[in-house]
């Protein structure tokens, strides 16, 4: 029993240990569906639901070639483009610290570009529609070019994420459904932990007759 608790305990803190290395991962990249399944968004960017932003704008619909409702996306969604505002940043900061964040990429094009910020606006990480998804082309209605992303972050990343800023320099950028995962509580970590020692005394427990009987 001493082993399976030492077995488990270290198995925790070494999940622990491996996030002290900064950095911002693309960890989830599923085509999408129609209508919209993905993870319950904390934000849809219908009214009464969007975030506090600087720059882009809050569309509906699709605009001739100026920007495209996401597939599978309903309502309102969040676009950057030049006819919107070339560059739009989210605001994050009441959140803390933040684990992942994940949303509706809306056909994906090359000259798109997501970037995470700190409080002082530096950057922390890019990536670009190449990153997405090759070739980025903007194609409105495959489900590879407007898939659900998610970005994990670990280390001092996770403290000092705060903006997520957008930018395109042909139209368009959107983007629906923005999932802000923050970090599990300590008292999450000790259920966790304790559910980890439940399941080990249980599988411990079914062994003993087998052994007994194999006596």
């Amino acid at each position: 029993m001493k082993r399976l608790l030492f077995g488990v305990v270290g198995a925790v803190a070494l999940a622990l240990g491996s996030a002290a290395n900064a950095g911002i991962t693309l960890t989830g990249n599923v085509p999408g569906v129609s209508p919209y399944s993905g993870p319950a968004p904390t934000y849809t960017f219908d009214p009464g639901s969007r975030p506090t932003v600087t720059g882009g704008a809050f569309v509906t619909g699709t605009n001739g070639i100026l920007y495209a409702q996401p597939f599978g996306s309903s309502g309102y969604y969040y676009a950057v483009g030049p006819s919107t505002g070339s560059t739009g940043t989210i605001d994050l900061t009441g959140f803390g610290d933040i684990s992942s964040i994940s949303f509706l990429w809306g056909s994906v094009d090359s000259y798109n570009t997501l970037q995470f910020l700190d409080a002082s606006m530096n950057v922390l990480a890019t990536f670009t529609g190449i990153d997405i998804f090759n070739p980025a082309n903007g194609n409105r209605t495959d489900p590879n070019t407007n898939p659900i992303v998610t970005f994990s972050l670990t280390g001092s990343d996770v403290s000092n994420f705060s903006y997520l800023r957008l930018s395109s320099t042909s139209n368009a950028f959107e983007i629906d459904d923005l999932l802000v995962g923050p970090v599990p509580e300590p008292a999450s970590w000790a259920l966790m932990l304790l559910g980890f020692c439940g399941i080990g005394i249980a599988l411990r427990r079914k062994r003993i007759p087998c052994l007994t009987q194999i006596a």
